[in-house]
Formats: C-alpha cells, structure tokens, sequence
C-alpha cells in the first residue's frame, strides 16, 4: 500500500510540476462536465423535482393521449370513469378563462380554475382555512361558494382570517369564500380563486379541456387502469351520435393514465431530453478528446513503460501511474465543472426567462456536486484505461526491440469516430443556427409596431351572450377611435400571435373535415390594422352584421389544404346537428406566424364578430377573454392611461388587463423557442470545439504513432513531399470515411430532435445539397490541416533519430 501511495504521489508532483498537459487535459474535461452538471440541474428542477402532494406516487391522470404525452378529459369521459377498479378517490379541474371580481372598491382580472369536491381530497391538499366546497354548491345553480388562492388572500384581504364566511363579487355576483388554498399550491399554475366545477349529470359536455386525477390503491399498476379506462371510454364513444368522421377518430384513440408527474412536466420533457442529449455527446467528445490526449502521453511514455515491463513491473503497478495521473485530472476537472456549471447557471438567470422552469430555485447541491466529480473521475478513468490498454502493447519486449512502433488500426479507428462525432455536431449546429436565423429574419405575417393590446373579459352577469359581448366591444372601440394619434382600433378573440382556440365541427364545400382550424372573431379595420395582406376577395365591413348573409375569411393555408387554393366563394360549414352554420368565403389572407416563426402557419378561420354565433362565443369566454388593440402615432406605451379611462367610463365595472405593446407580446410568444434553440446552440458549438480540436488531437496521435515507419522509409531513401502526399491522401480517406458515418447519423439526430421539439423545426432544413457540401468541405479541411502539421513535423524528423525511438 504505501508503495502504491508513492508511486501516486510520485505521478501527482510530477504532473504539478509540469502542469501544462494536466491543465489542457482537466480543461477539456471540465468543458463536459460543465454542459452536463448545468442540464441535469435544470433537469432535477423540473422532471425530478417532487410533487407536494402526500404519496404523489399513486396520483395519476386519466384520459385521451395528447401528442406531448399528457392527457386530457371532457366532463363526459369523466362521469364515465367514476367508480374505477383499484381507484381510491377521483376528481376533476380545469384551468378557466380570467374571471373579473370586484374586490377593494375596483375591478380586477385574476386567474381562475375550476374543481369540483373530489379533487383537492384526491390529491390530499388540505386547506389553509375553511372547507372545500359540499354537494350543494358543486352542483348546477348550487349556492354561489368560491375558494381563495393563497397569493390572493394576503394581497387583497390582508391575510385576515376571519374572511371564511364574508362575500367576493365574482363576475357580477356574490359568492361566500368557504375557504383559502395553502401557498404554493400550482396545478394549474398561478391562481388566485377556485370556483366549482358544478357538472350536470349525465352531462354530454365532450370538449377535452379538463384534467382528471386519480389516486391509485397500493399496489394497483398503471395498465391495470388503463385497460379499464380504455374499455370504459370506447363504450361511451360507440353511444354516442358521433359522425363517421368523428368515429373514425375516435377509434384510433387508446385512452390511459399517466402519473401526475408525467402529465405536469410533459411540455418540458421533450426539450430538457433534447438538452440532456446534447450535454452527453459533448461530454463524449470530451471523453474522446482526453483519451486521445491520454494517447499522445502514452506515446511519450512508451519506451520507459516497456522498460518497465521488461524489468518485471507487474501490469497494475506500471499502470499505476498514469491512472494516478488520471485521478487528479479528474478531481481537478470536477471542480473546474462545478465551477463552469455555476457561472453557466447564473448567465440563465441573466439572459434566459425562467418560463420552462423557475431557475430562481435551481440550485448545485451535494448530491449534484459529488455527482460531478464521480463523473469526472470516472470519465478521466476511462480515458487513462485507453492509454493503458495502448500501452499494453507498447510495453511489449518484442516491440521495445522494434523501437516503439505500433499497428495503426486503432488511430484510424479514432480518426473516423472523431470525425462522425464532429459531423454529427457540425450539421445539428447548422441546424438550430439555420433556425436561430429564419426565426431573426422570417415575416410574422402581420406588423407589430406602433400598436397597443389589452384584455377585457367581459363580466358575465352584465354581458351574458353574443349580443352583449359586441355591443360592449362597440362602447369601447368608439372612443377609442376618437383618441388623438389613434389611426385604428379593434375587437378580436385572438392577436395574429399567441393565443390559440381550435374550432371543432368545420366541413368545408367538398365535405372534407379539416384539422385544428384556428376560429377568430374579428371587427371591421382587423387585417388593416395588423397590416396582414388581402391575397383575394374582401375584407368585412359594417354590412357584415347579425341578419345579413354569413360570411367567412380563409388563409391561404386553410385555402390551400382544403380548396385546392381556390376558396373564393365557396362554402365552409362550422357547427354540428341543429346548429351547423354555412358561411360564404368572402376573402383570403396571408398565412400569419401565431407562435413565431419557426411554428408552422396553421389553418384560420375569421369571423365577423357581429355574427359570431352565440354557442361558439360562449365557449370561447369560457377559457380566454377578448383581445382589443390600437394603432397609434408614437409610442404605444403612453396610450396606456387614456385607454384605462376609456375602459372606465364607458365599463365602470369591467377589469382591465395585460396593457401591453404587440411588439412586446411577439417577444414572450417566441421566447420560450428562441431559448431552446440558443441553449441547444451554445452546447451545440461547445461541442464542435472539441470536436474540430480533438480531430487535431487524434490525427497528431496517428501520424506520430508513424513516426518509426517514416524514418524507415526515409532511411531507404523516400522524398518527403512523396511521404507527405501519402500521408494526406491516407488522412483524407479515413476523414472521408468519417464523413459518410456522420452524415447518415446526423439526419437521424436530426428527426429524432424534430420529434422532441414539437415540429418547432420542422420549417427547416439545414440538410439541404448547399449545406452537407459545406459540412463536408468545412471537415475536410479541418482533416487535412490537422494531418498535414503532425506530417510535416514528422517528415522533418532525422531518419535514424526516428529509427532510434527516441
């Protein structure tokens, strides 16, 4: 043991001594470590971080698959399920549109969610004060109840806790607070009040918008439930007088559970896997790297290490030192990581929105720390094994005697992996930069500059339908107009951007059905204002009222998919049985980028607001308020006043919320993909450095492994230029090798990253013939130079010092 412990601190004070290949080795190291440590906190921020919720392992949710992985319920589906095998309570919520409440003598907009009295128990919260809601008032026209967020409770009633029992006006009418939720509770995110769900029974309410949660008996397995989950839903669907169509969907749906975790974190799973994917192949390369740094140590080592063998050294014992050496590196490049993954972590908190995970509490723990340095550790182990595995014939006595040559299969074998390794990273890099470029550069569709939006929602015990909800929309507009620098105002359901509300129940004229048609109801000035382009046909006008013919806008991508690209006057149908509705497509607009321009342009349907149906625009306000906006001279900001005392006076009693420029609202909307492509992209480079430095390495590693043989074939009398034209050629072809590997590699990555993005890339091609001629001369290039300065080292090297072995 304590010659082991010499022989370690022999490796260690020589390796301080002569710090440079153990700060190189250590950088690169540190470099992997670094990207990796920062995505697996961000990782344990999101994915493992515990529900607070007892015994959050038997919380699932129950319902029809969406394409993220989670899943969804309609009021319907979940009276189907009540009563489940192995199910010890069950509930359901959904996240409803802005309420308005009347709350310290003004109006005011707050988030809201709906629940009935099943799923707090479910989930076992309890409250902060006061009860959850009885039957009574979980039931249609039941008694007015509404229950408190914790948030909303100290903010606007001080945190008294005598405010069970007093009265909160919510959209015009009095409820009883019964209770306040404790803090922190977020199943739905931020919310300020809970209202209940008050489900009719037998109701044939089918809109998938809501969550159902199930708490499971010990021991009663997720399939268990989902085989009877999937039974119970097919023979609800085969009851009901679905259309053909509608069947057909149906019958290609597998309905299940998945754990509450799962269904919370299912938006952010895709892109931290993405993340995750993209810090290990830089921590690959890493590996990579020092082991071919390793190599190049070895090589300088080698005739001592076959002295050592000859002399009788045991295998352990002449490894003993380069796996010290490896120890240290690895020590130091696990705290070089730690540190690196720090500094990483605070430039987020800087430059990134904490939208996909709330970094404010991600933090480096022990367990995180001692994580990265076993990595590193492990990492620079693996490496130093490399380089005792080459030693291994490097120490052999017979190749002692041949002076240190050795075979060159595994050089080329490195060679070729590092240059997949650096195609794979040149071409996904090309890839998010491609997207990073089209999203700076594309057209929305619409202009967002000089232009004001706000939210009102109107407040239902005032303006209970259609007819209402436009003629406040008109009390609002006109003064508006009137304001001085104002060029145009308007009413709409939805901005060009964000937002968006799929309409069921289309059929157009050629009794297609198409897809996740996007409904908005608009008022006269819309396409003007947002400066979206006529492509045919008219815009609405005042003519367009209630009792005049119904009439409809396409985009061009609606136009295109479902009319061939003609659908000027032809007819779309919106509705279902009694209420289906024919409209005349009267116009044709440019295709608008709703959620930036790396999403694709969906289908869109406009309506005149004046004609919107009523049942359409009830469920509408159910989950979203209407949008206003302005057109002004100047500054939008500082019409934000005047617009608030227009609002009052014509709406005394209507909320006012979310005052914000458009250009402003753009930004939010695309930030949350601008920052996944930038993070992908920053790991991404980070990644091609190693790379293009670790092909020098290797090729460095390959022709001076050679360096016996070209002494050899100088002493027999080969010109350098000859030998330096046969060493390229040789690099070149191993590169190119390489490059085909790669090439075939990366255009799998590069689906499998369009999958885990949601067709956020699906706009793009960075695989075009330009761009794979680029990656290939790029690292050919590359190749050649980093074969041609180890070669001409080498070739400058005397013959018989070369045929000595040093």
């Amino acid at each position: 043991m304590n010659i082991w412990l010499a022989e370690i601190w022999l490796a260690w004070r020589a390796s301080l001594r002569r710090p440079g290949f153990l700060l190189l080795a250590a950088g690169v190291l540190a470099l992997g470590i670094g990207a990796t440590t920062t995505v697996f906190a961000l990782i344990q921020g999101t994915l493992m971080k515990p529900l607070p919720y007892p015994q959050a392992g038997r919380l699932v949710a129950l319902g029809m698959p969406e394409d993220n992985g989670a899943v969804t319920t309609s009021p319907q589906m979940y009276q189907h399920l009540l009563g489940l095998d192995g199910v010890r309570s069950i509930g359901i919520g959904a996240s409803l549109a802005p309420s308005n409440v009347y709350v310290q003598g003004q109006p005011v907009q707050v988030p809201t969610m709906l629940a009935d009295r099943h799923l707090l128990p479910t989930l076992g919260v309890h409250l902060f004060l006061g009860r959850d809601f009885t039957a009574d008032e979980d039931r249609p026209h039941g008694p007015s109840a509404v229950i408190l967020g914790y948030a909303f409770w100290q903010r606007f009633c001080g945190g008294r806790k005598d405010v069970v029992g007093r009265t909160l006006v919510v959209e015009g009418t009095p409820h009883i607070i019964v209770g306040v939720l404790p803090a922190g509770f977020d199943l739905f995110g931020k919310i300020d009040i809970m209202l209940p769900m008050a489900l009719s029974p037998g109701t044939t309410d089918d809109g998938t918008n809501d969550l159902t949660v199930a708490r499971l008996a010990p021991g009663v397995s997720l399939a268990s439930v989902s085989s009877q989950i999937d039974a119970r839903l097919r023979t609800m669907e085969s009851s009901n007088a679905y259309s053909a169509s509608q069947h057909a969907f149906w019958r290609h749906v597998h309905f299940r559970a998945v754990t509450l975790r799962q269904q919370r974190h299912a938006d952010e799973h895709g892109v931290m896997m993405l993340f995750l994917g993209c810090a290990l192949l830089v921590l690959l390369i890493a590996l990579v790297n020092v082991g071919n740094l390793m190599l190049l140590r070895t090589l300088a080592r080698g005739h001592d290490g076959a002295v050592r063998r000859a002399l009788g050294a045991s295998a352990l014992h002449q490894a003993l030192p380069v796996l010290a050496e490896a120890l240290l590196m690895g020590l130091c490049a696990g705290l070089a990581g730690i540190v690196l993954a720090s500094l990483g972590l605070k430039m987020l908190r800087v430059f990134v929105a904490g939208n996909l995970v709330d970094l404010s509490v991600v933090a480096f723990g022990p367990g995180t720390m001692a994580l990265a340095v076993v990595a590193a550790v492990v990492v620079a182990l693996l490496a130093a094994g490399m380089g005792v595995w080459r030693s291994r014939h490097l120490a052999d006595p017979e190749r002692l005697r041949e002076g240190g040559r050795t075979d060159r299969r595994l050089g080329r074998v490195l060679v070729v992996t590092q240059v997949v390794l650096a195609t794979m990273m040149l071409s996904v890099t090309g890839l998010f930069l491609h997207a990073l470029y089209q999203a700076a550069h594309t057209r929305l569709g619409f202009s967002d500059r000089g232009i004001l939006t706000f939210e009102l929602a109107p407040v239902k015990a005032i303006y209970p339908d259609a007819a209402s909800i436009q003629r406040l929309s008109q009390q609002v507009l006109e003064p508006l107009r009137n304001l001085p620098g104002v060029d145009a105002a308007i009413a709409s359901t939805n901005l060009p951007v964000g937002m968006q509300f799929n309409i069921g129940d289309v059929v157009s004229s050629r009794g297609e059905q198409p897809q996740n048609v996007q409904f908005r109801a608009i008022t006269p000035g819309f396409f003007t204002l947002f400066h979206i382009r006529i492509h045919a046909g008219r815009v609405f006008t005042r003519e367009d009222a209630r009792g005049s013919e119904p009439v409809a806008i396409v985009n061009r991508e609606l136009a295109r998919h479902d009319y061939g690209g003609d659908a000027l006057g032809k007819t779309i149908t919106i509705g279902s049985g009694g209420h289906r509705l024919p409209l005349r497509i009267v116009g044709v607009v440019d295709n608008t980028s709703q959620f930036g321009a790396l999403w694709p342009q969906p289908p869109i349907l406009y309506l005149p607001l004046t004609q919107t149906p009523t049942q359409l625009l009830d469920v509408f306000r159910y989950f979203e308020p209407m949008r206003f906006a302005i057109r002004v001279h100047g500054d939008p900001a500082t019409y934000r006043d005047a617009v608030r005392r227009v609002v009052a006076r014509v709406a005394p009693m209507q909320p006012i919320a979310n005052l914000r420029t458009l250009t402003s609202v753009v930004a939010s909307q695309t930030a949350d993909t601008r920052q996944d492509l930038l993070l992908i992209g920053v790991l991404a480079a980070m990644a091609l450095l190693l790379a293009t430095t670790g092909l020098y390495a290797v090729m460095a590693v390959s022709v001076a492994a050679r360096e016996c043989e070209i002494g050899v074939r100088m002493a027999l009398g080969a010109a350098p230029p000859r030998l330096l034209r046969r060493i390229l050629l040789d690099g070149a072809w191993q590169v190119l090798i390489g490059l085909m590997i790669g090439i075939g590699l990366t255009l799998g990555l590069a689906r499998f990253a369009r999958e885990l993005m949601f067709d956020a890339l699906g706009r793009t091609n960075a695989f075009e013939p330009w761009a794979l001629a680029g990656v290939v001369a790029l690292l050919l290039l590359a190749g050649l130079l980093a074969c041609l300065v180890p070669a001409l080292r080498a070739s400058r090297v005397a013959p018989m010092r070369a045929l000595r072995g040093d």
